[in-house]
């Protein structure tokens, strides 16, 4: 079965991290155990353990989806009881919150205290989808029964406030050593890790995978003549229109200046034509202002899949993606092109 984005990323956070000491890598891990034992046992898009003056802003330098809900989770108070909203939409709490009323739109919330050995709540483990639902009185002894799981394993360890700190320090570390600082999104060394990680699970699980590659037209010009933090400002904005063309569980990431790698598990040789298509739609809906300058965006990209390339490297992979950006920005600009076995083959859409 393909591993979830996240997965990926606690792997990829995971292989590239000395724990600080023995007790904290513990309590990491459990915290990692509790969260896909939760989402494996209630088949929702997240479980988080969210701990007060710990994991609070833990994902505040990342703009994935999944830092996206944690930002949710830590921006509520932890509850004194179990809480429920079946549908965020009707939640008094919850139906005027910003990721409620807009995107990514939560719709479903569960939170069930987390108590110390004082028996004073420090935290919660929570539940988010996307979807409404419903939570029966079974689901909720199942979800004390994992808090307190957890209880038991923090009290086990034994963590001092001294100890959570230095993990939360070391957690945020980690993360802002994956992310690019202008722009939030995975950076060249994280990405390419996700690909090299998906590329295994898809095999093993016999699905196709596909990248694509995506670069803002022009945008040395820009620069050039409207200076680059205006060249910064719309490559945030160029960001933000790329992540809403792709499922939570894809990958996005900057792969080297105004190019940006996009990863889709699962995702055949048509999904990714498609998927860049919108993309590219995406980008020329709206005219972007730099003062009084009206600019229209165009993007190039190259696509590949596995499925027309199965026994291709990452390296191979990565080469026929660029050749394929390559093809398009020759083909004019603003089209897309997809890798095919021979030659490329390309779609413009002007």
């Amino acid at each position: 079965m393909t591993m979830t984005h996240q997965e990926n990323m606690d792997e990829l956070i995971g292989a590239n991290t000395v724990p600080l000491d023995a007790s904290g890598y513990s309590i990491h891990q459990q915290i990692l155990r509790i969260r896909r034992i939760g989402k494996r046992l209630f088949n929702v898009s997240n479980c988080f353990v969210s701990i007060t003056d710990f994991m609070a802003g833990a994902a505040e330098s990342g703009r994935s989806m999944e830092s996206i809900e944690a930002a949710f989770v830590d921006g509520l108070p932890a509850p004194q009881a179990l809480y429920v909203a079946n549908d965020t939409r009707l939640d008094a709490s919850l139906r005027q919150h910003r990721l409620v009323v807009g995107a990514p739109y939560i719709r479903f919330y569960a939170a069930q205290p987390i108590t110390d050995a004082q028996n004073q709540v420090i935290g919660s483990v929570c539940l988010v989808d996307y979807a409404p639902r419903t939570f029966s009185q079974e689901d909720g002894l199942l979800l004390a029964d994992l808090a307190s799981l957890f209880e038991r394993e923090l009290r086990l360890n034994n963590a001092s406030a001294t100890q959570l700190d230095l993990i939360k320090k070391n957690r945020n570390l980690r993360r802002e050593s994956l992310t690019d600082p202008l722009i939030g999104t995975w950076n060249r060394a994280a990405i390419t890790r996700a690909l090299s990680v998906e590329m295994v699970n898809c095999r093993q699980a016999q699905k196709p995978l596909s990248m694509v590659f995506v670069n803002l037209d022009h945008f040395r010009s820009i620069n050039e003549e409207h200076g680059r933090p205006s060249g910064d400002t719309l490559l945030l904005k160029v960001v933000s229109r790329l992540r809403s063309c792709i499922r939570p569980h894809d990958a996005l990431g900057r792969y080297d200046g105004d190019q940006f790698m996009v990863v889709l598990p699962g995702a055949s040789h048509l999904i990714s034509l498609a998927v860049a298509e919108r993309m590219r739609l995406a980008i020329m809906a709206h005219a972007e202002m730099i003062g009084a300058a009206k600019l229209q965006l165009t993007v190039s990209a190259g696509t590949v899949s596995t499925d027309t390339f199965p026994a291709a490297s990452q390296e191979e992979l990565i080469d026929h993606a660029e050749k394929a950006l390559l093809a398009a920005k020759k083909a004019g600009r603003n089209c897309v092109v997809q890798a095919s076995p021979g030659e490329l083959s390309f779609n413009v859409l002007l």
